[in-house]
């Protein structure tokens, strides 16, 4: 089960978007692989909202590859429904970014999927994890004020 930490949220984003008929099976259910993509969407754009967008930290030489990853469904999200999908950060990342996931629709009040994907800040020239960017950092600062 996942268990997201008991400690204050640092940062919260809500990403709306809409369930597509190619993202689903032959039950209507959106298929179950999707759920990562639809939270790198939102991580990508908690990212944007902060200040600054994932692809500058790539142009930097610092990329944010995936180390882990899990996911619970709890009910299925179905074709052409919106979706918000709600990612959340508790601790401050320096090398490692943890971001823990719930998604909803106006059907129930209650998340049907629930989900961590944990990143690793890497050097692109070394392939070895680094330091966050100090732009990236004091962004979550400002964000926190």
């Amino acid at each position: 089960m996942i268990s997201f930490p008991a400690t204050p949220v640092i940062i919260s984003y809500t990403h709306t978007m809409r369930s597509r008929y190619s993202e689903t099976d032959q039950m209507g259910y959106v298929y179950y692989g999707r759920y990562l993509e639809y939270f790198e969407v939102a991580r990508t754009e908690m990212i944007r909202n902060l200040g600054v967008p994932y692809s500058r930290m790539e142009q930097d030489g610092v990329m944010l590859p995936v180390v882990y990853s899990q996911i619970e469904y709890k009910r299925p999200v179905y074709y052409d429904e919106e979706m918000e999908i709600e990612v959340s950060v508790f601790d401050k990342p320096l090398v490692k970014l943890e971001t823990f996931y719930k998604i909803k629709t106006y059907r129930h009040d209650v998340p049907h999927v629930l989900g961590q994907v944990n990143l690793c800040f890497v050097n692109v020239e070394t392939g070895k994890p680094c330091r966050a960017p100090d732009y990236f950092l004091d962004l979550i600062e400002d964000a926190n004020l």
